[in-house]
């Protein structure tokens, strides 16, 4: 066994809006040795976008990735680490925020830094073909039920862009107003991947107010999951929290035919 380096490493996490403190991981900046070591110090962002796009669609991406190639260059340049891990904390505003800083021991610095970026900055690799067949699973078991209830006419999808920002094109699957609330379903399988569960958890708060302010009615979101799902997956049960955390109902595909019937008797179809 080869000798273990004694490495550190901090995450930057974007975060649009610092009241709800919503976050996306985009950046790991891993040094060693403590901060006057002079060894090893290296960045890795992300590759992968579409989640702070989903969190903020007006995120300035291409600043975002000019920020890697500064740290970068910080990083080859600098000696003191901490003068260094103090300058990078000041030198972002609200909109980047540093994790606490971890320890870890490891053979191969570049391996690592690989590992622990792939581990805390980019989705689960799932293939789109997968993903898009489990969620297209449950949304066909959703619209077969409104159907067999007789209320597909009056169930549509429910864009967002209305509440967002104009082209934003996530929308709602299904949607329909009863009284003073707007009653949402949302396919998401989590056996494709929990990132759809947990970005739909950080944008509806953000959603949710706007939609109630301008509709004069309470909008209620409900989450149409697998049925043959693993809750006993730590992955799983985290999403799963966050959706709850947010006031998210939580609802199988085998529950659709009590959530149409229900909807046929509020629309009085």
């Amino acid at each position: 066994m080869g000798y273990k380096r004694q490495l550190e490493f901090f995450l930057l996490r974007y975060v649009p809006n610092a009241v709800r403190n919503e976050f996306v991981n985009i950046g790991l900046v891993m040094v060693e040795g403590g901060a006057d070591s002079g060894g090893f110090a290296d960045v890795r962002f992300t590759r992968d976008w579409r989640r702070v796009r989903w969190l903020d669609p007006q995120a300035d991406v291409e600043m975002l990735e000019s920020l890697e190639r500064d740290i970068r260059g910080q990083l080859a340049s600098t000696n003191d680490r901490a003068v260094l891990l103090k300058r990078l904390e000041d030198s972002f505003s609200n909109l980047i925020q540093i994790s606490p800083t971890k320890g870890c021991l490891a053979e191969d610095p570049v391996a690592e830094i690989e590992a622990m970026a792939s581990m805390y900055l980019e989705a689960a690799k799932v293939s789109g073909k997968r993903e898009a067949s489990e969620r297209q699973r449950i949304l066909a078991t959703m619209r077969e039920e409104f159907e067999r209830a007789g209320v597909a006419k009056f169930v549509l999808p429910v864009p967002v862009a209305p509440y967002t920002k104009p082209g934003d094109p996530f929308q709602f699957d299904f949607g329909y107003r009863v009284g003073s609330e707007i009653k949402l379903f949302h396919a998401v399988s989590l056996k494709a991947g929990v990132d759809s569960a947990v970005l739909l958890a950080a944008r509806y708060p953000r959603i949710a107010p706007v939609m109630s302010k301008i509709t004069q009615a309470v909008p209620v979101l409900t989450a149409v999951i697998d049925d043959d799902l693993d809750r006993g997956q730590e992955s799983v049960q985290f999403a799963l929290s966050m959706m709850e955390e947010e006031r998210i109902r939580i609802a199988a595909a085998a529950d659709m035919p009590s959530i149409a019937e229900l909807a046929r008797r509020e629309l009085k179809a």
